[in-house]
């Protein structure tokens, strides 16, 4: 079977772009989260809409379950393919068209996110969803994950600025989604496919939103004796009304690995925490806005804030928010990266409570998160060929996840579920909650070949399949 498909896929794109060779599909066996590891069956690399459309067509006729992978940055498992074909999409990578006048591009799945933003600043445009991945990224993994970035605060996520969708279908129907002139009526299906983490289809081309570039940018970093201080800051910001861009956090632990590494930004490495703060727009009140930022983080504590004094200092500050991931590659072999969301005014006492977790369980955790909407990144550093630490590390963040749910969160901001987070999905939402999630699924996805086992826990499914009575 794997031979006859093979050869057929082969037909379609060419031979070299079909890899079944285990040493050829080895590099795709982990995402951007190391600590998974699942062997495609075969790896399928189209490098034309056609050629997609096709190919997925001949897995609906061959009832072959897939996985759509884009730049494989994800942090959750999501793009992962155990036993099944990899559909790779990082060669549709055209910007089809920009329109300057309505502000809006048309790309295909392949395009990197950075790309984009680089194609349209000279027409004084941007691509407002700033994955901390932003340099590799695509647009089409975005769209799966409902991706944010640390502008996400002020500007939204992927969600809010993706107007329309072609996509096809895992049985091969070709759809649009969302209206690129304007509102649909009716049920939002645009809206349920972003952020379904490839469960629903396969995108061809997205029409995105772009915004103007603002008239000017201040970037702050302001460095606190304690990481409580610094959440104090937060929510003083926060309560004020000021709406900034962006208000980052790292902690004392990332800040070293940060500045140990080939991304050192100057942060201060005896700080207890640091806030990277920006503001942006019409310059008219925009220093104001800036003293009074200041005065928040002053009086909550802060040793000192400092301003970036031009494009050059700000770049290297924002490069040791964005590669704080990469920097710690240097602390170990492999990395837990989790992902929750709580109330901003439980920030202090989770943080705390999160490193009560690491200090018992001998780990050390790395905190660098999006603090102005409380999405809480902690990171475990650890070797994962050592079953023992290994062991620990789970269960901390098992503890951690639990704490969340607990405080009033949810876990997932950002990175969606994927593999990783199935485990606490019952722990979330309730029997019925995740049968209508499955319901939803057959809507797009009837035979669930589109990024099997993923997002819902499988005995869900099942369930949902025993009882059709019982459907909503």
């Amino acid at each position: 079977m794997s031979l006859a498909l093979e050869s057929r896929l082969a037909a379609i794109v060419g031979e070299k772009r079909v890899l079944a060779r285990p040493s050829e599909l080895r590099v795709y066996e982990s995402d951007g989260l190391p600590g998974y590891h699942h062997a495609p069956r075969l790896a399928v690399f189209p490098a034309t809409r056609d050629e997609v459309i096709d190919v997925v067509r001949l897995l609906a006729e061959t009832k072959t379950p897939y996985v759509a992978r884009g730049a494989g940055t994800g942090l959750s498992g999501g793009a992962l393919a155990n036993g099944v074909v990899l559909l790779g999409l990082h060669r549709l990578k055209r910007i089809i068209s920009i329109d300057v006048e309505n502000c809006r591009a048309v790309v295909e799945p392949g395009v990197v996110n950075a790309n984009l933003t680089a194609a349209t600043a000279p027409l004084g445009l941007h691509y407002a969803p700033d994955p901390s991945s932003q340099t590799a990224c695509t647009i089409g993994g975005n769209v799966s994950e409902n991706a944010g970035g640390p502008h996400c605060l002020k500007y939204g996520v992927t969600l809010n600025h993706v107007i329309a969708l072609t996509v096809i279908l895992p049985g091969g129907e070709i759809i649009t989604l969302g209206n690129p002139d304007g509102e649909d009526d009716g049920i939002d299906l645009l809206g349920a496919f972003i952020g379904s983490e490839g469960c629903f289809g396969v995108v061809l081309d997205v029409t995105v939103r772009l915004v103007k570039n603002p008239q000017a940018i201040r970037t702050l970093l302001a460095d606190f004796a304690s990481v409580d201080s610094a959440a104090r800051a937060v929510s003083a910001i926060i309560a004020s009304g000021i709406v900034a861009a962006a208000l980052e956090m790292m902690d004392a632990p990332t800040i070293h690995a940060v500045e140990a590494s080939i991304y050192a930004a100057g942060y201060p490495t005896d700080a207890a925490a640091i806030l990277l703060i920006e503001l942006d727009g019409p310059l008219a009140g925009l220093e104001e806005d800036v003293a009074r930022v200041e005065k928040f983080c002053l009086d909550a504590g802060a040793r000192g804030v400092r301003i970036a004094t031009d494009a050059a200092d700000r770049a290297r500050l924002w490069q040791g928010r964005k590669k704080a991931f990469g920097a710690m590659g240097r602390v170990s072999s492999h990395l837990v990266v989790q992902d929750a969301v709580v109330p901003r005014t439980k920030l202090p006492a989770i943080l705390a409570e999160i490193g009560r977790i690491g200090v018992a369980r001998g780990l050390t955790v790395c905190n660098v998160f999006h603090a102005g909407d409380g999405n809480l990144h902690p990171n475990i550093p650890y070797n994962a060929n050592d079953p023992v630490e290994s062991a620990h590390v789970h269960e901390a963040m098992r503890e951690v996840m639990e704490a969340c749910i607990a405080a009033g969160g949810t876990i997932t901001g950002e990175h969606g579920v994927g593999l990783d987070k199935l485990p606490y999905m019952a722990s979330l939402f309730t029997p019925s909650t995740l049968t209508a999630m499955c319901t939803l699924r057959t809507v797009f996805d009837p035979e669930q070949r589109s990024n099997p086992s993923k997002v819902v826990p499988i005995h869900s499914c099942r369930e949902w399949h025993a009882a059709p009575s019982a459907r909503p």
